[in-house]
Protein backbone atom coordinates (compact mmCIF):
# COMPACT_ATOMS: atom_id res chain seq x y z
CA UNK A 1 0.00 0.00 0.00
CA UNK A 2 1.36 3.38 -0.99
CA UNK A 3 1.11 6.18 1.53
CA UNK A 4 1.32 9.62 0.03
CA UNK A 5 1.57 12.58 2.35
CA UNK A 6 -0.41 15.65 1.50
CA UNK A 7 1.29 18.89 0.53
CA UNK A 8 0.71 22.37 1.92
CA UNK A 9 1.60 25.65 0.22
CA UNK A 10 3.84 28.20 1.91
CA UNK A 11 0.90 30.60 2.11
CA UNK A 12 -1.28 28.00 3.84
CA UNK A 13 1.51 27.04 6.23
CA UNK A 14 2.20 30.67 7.12
CA UNK A 15 -1.42 31.12 8.18
CA UNK A 16 -1.48 27.84 10.17
CA UNK A 17 2.11 27.82 11.39
CA UNK A 18 1.19 27.55 15.07
CA UNK A 19 -0.76 24.35 14.41
CA UNK A 20 2.30 22.46 13.18
CA UNK A 21 5.60 21.06 14.37
CA UNK A 22 7.83 21.99 11.43
CA UNK A 23 10.75 19.65 10.69
CA UNK A 24 13.63 20.74 8.47
CA UNK A 25 15.02 17.56 6.85
CA UNK A 26 17.94 19.26 5.05
CA UNK A 27 21.58 18.56 5.88
CA UNK A 28 23.38 20.87 8.32
CA UNK A 29 25.36 22.68 5.62
CA UNK A 30 22.12 23.68 3.89
CA UNK A 31 20.92 25.68 6.88
CA UNK A 32 23.31 28.56 6.21
CA UNK A 33 20.80 30.07 3.79
CA UNK A 34 18.23 30.31 6.55
CA UNK A 35 15.41 28.21 7.91
CA UNK A 36 11.78 28.48 8.91
CA UNK A 37 11.58 30.09 12.34
CA UNK A 38 11.02 27.59 15.19
CA UNK A 39 11.55 24.58 12.90
CA UNK A 40 13.31 21.49 14.24
CA UNK A 41 16.40 20.37 12.32
CA UNK A 42 16.25 16.61 11.75
CA UNK A 43 17.94 15.47 8.50
CA UNK A 44 15.99 13.04 6.33
CA UNK A 45 17.82 9.85 7.34
CA UNK A 46 17.59 10.73 11.01
CA UNK A 47 13.91 11.60 10.84
CA UNK A 48 13.12 8.24 9.23
CA UNK A 49 15.24 6.35 11.79
CA UNK A 50 13.69 8.30 14.67
CA UNK A 51 10.20 7.42 13.47
CA UNK A 52 10.99 3.74 12.95
CA UNK A 53 12.82 3.44 16.27
CA UNK A 54 9.99 5.19 18.14
CA UNK A 55 12.28 8.07 19.18
CA UNK A 56 9.76 10.79 18.35
CA UNK A 57 6.55 9.26 19.68
CA UNK A 58 5.86 12.52 21.56
CA UNK A 59 5.05 14.03 18.15
CA UNK A 60 2.35 11.43 17.37
CA UNK A 61 -0.47 13.70 18.54
CA UNK A 62 0.87 16.75 16.68
CA UNK A 63 0.48 17.88 13.09
CA UNK A 64 3.89 17.73 11.41
CA UNK A 65 5.10 19.60 8.35
CA UNK A 66 8.40 18.59 6.78
CA UNK A 67 10.47 20.61 4.35
CA UNK A 68 13.79 20.48 2.50
CA UNK A 69 15.57 22.46 -0.22
CA UNK A 70 13.35 21.49 -3.16
CA UNK A 71 10.41 19.49 -1.81
CA UNK A 72 11.78 16.07 -2.77
CA UNK A 73 13.25 14.97 0.57
CA UNK A 74 10.49 16.69 2.50
CA UNK A 75 8.03 14.55 0.60
CA UNK A 76 9.94 11.33 1.37
CA UNK A 77 10.15 12.29 5.06
CA UNK A 78 6.42 13.03 5.28
CA UNK A 79 5.54 9.76 3.50
CA UNK A 80 7.73 7.78 5.90
CA UNK A 81 6.22 9.53 8.91
CA UNK A 82 2.70 8.81 7.63
CA UNK A 83 3.67 5.12 7.24
CA UNK A 84 4.71 5.12 10.90
CA UNK A 85 1.37 6.55 11.98
CA UNK A 86 2.19 10.25 12.19
CA UNK A 87 0.00 13.07 10.93
CA UNK A 88 2.51 14.57 8.48
CA UNK A 89 2.41 16.76 5.40
CA UNK A 90 5.15 18.46 3.42
CA UNK A 91 5.80 22.01 2.27
CA UNK A 92 5.25 22.18 -1.47
CA UNK A 93 8.37 23.49 -3.21
CA UNK A 94 10.53 23.26 -0.09
CA UNK A 95 12.27 26.13 1.66
CA UNK A 96 12.58 28.38 -1.42
CA UNK A 97 8.78 28.65 -1.54
CA UNK A 98 8.78 30.03 2.03
CA UNK A 99 10.68 33.15 1.06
Amino acid sequence: MLFMADKITAKELMSQKNDFVIIDVREADELEGGKIEDSIHMPLGLSIRNAKKKQIEHLKDKKICTYCGTGYRGNIAADELVKEGFNAITLEGGYPSWN
